[in-house]
């Protein structure tokens, strides 16, 4: 190859989230959960130090699953993610009663959890690594989606 081409990976992830939207006016105003599955990919070129252990990768894999893990799934998995606007009561109920509470400062839709996901992954990616998009799926059919050339 004359020049390094400039190459994207995708990693998916699957964790398991409840959440409850406040003040919605449909069923999802209730606590329930999702199944959910993050694409994460990312764009850089394939690493030509021939003395690199990592030669012909954009990155490692498990670095990249390192990184989201981190900034993302050990957080979310099996958590209850709630708006930190909720009446202050039902909020110390759920605290008295689950463990693994998280408070955001938006409501937690799969738009605003995306968009959250993308700042939280980009800090943890080495220099030469680009974040591209996002995919978060929340149901077989629902998804939301981030794209850097839009961003």
């Amino acid at each position: 190859m004359n020049k390094q081409p400039l190459i994207r990976i995708t990693k998916e992830f699957k964790f398991e989230m409840a959440h409850a939207l406040k003040g919605y006016d449909g069923p999802c105003k209730n606590i329930h959960g999702h199944s959910y599955a993050l694409n994460v990919t990312v764009a850089g070129h394939p690493i030509s130090d021939e003395n690199n252990p990592k030669l012909g990768m954009v990155m490692d894999f498990g670095d990249l699953k390192k990184i989201v893990r981190k900034a993302v799934v050990d957080e979310f998995d099996h958590a209850l993610a709630l708006y930190n606007k909720m009446p202050a009561g039902f909020i110390e109920e759920m605290k008295q009663n689950f463990d693994q509470i998280i408070l955001l400062n938006y409501q937690p839709t799969s738009e605003l959890m995306v968009a959250d996901f993308v700042e939280r992954i980009k800090s943890l990616l080495p220099d030469n690594v680009t974040l591209k998009h996002l995919l978060l799926r929340e149901t077989v059919t629902s998804y939301a989606e981030w794209f850097a050339d839009e961003n």
